[in-house]
């Protein structure tokens, strides 16, 4: 699977776009991290798997966010999750 942080493949590779996908981990507590790697590879494995189910070769455009619970009323553990998102293409052959 090829990633691209921008909105470009690199040597101009022409594609067909399948659609914008999303992938976020599971609730955690802020600050804490996970057992391998960090929560941003977590989404980003997410994305991919994701984008593999629609038969993806690449995703662009990869951007994540952190979301936090809004209007909360636990005391005490603040949650946040870590979400990706992309444009998942699939490329043209020559």
């Amino acid at each position: 699977m090829r990633i691209s942080f921008t909105e470009h493949l690199d040597g101009n590779q022409t594609y067909t776009p399948i659609g914008r996908i999303k992938a976020a981990t599971g609730w955690h507590a802020t600050g804490i991290a996970p057992q391998s790697g960090d929560w941003k590879e977590e989404a980003l494995r997410r994305l991919i798997r994701t984008a593999e189910d629609f038969e993806a070769d690449a995703i662009i455009g990869v951007n994540y966010q952190v979301d936090g619970v809004q209007g909360r009323d636990l005391h005490g553990v603040e949650l946040e999750r870590v979400a990706a998102t992309g444009l998942a293409v699939k490329l043209n052959r020559a």
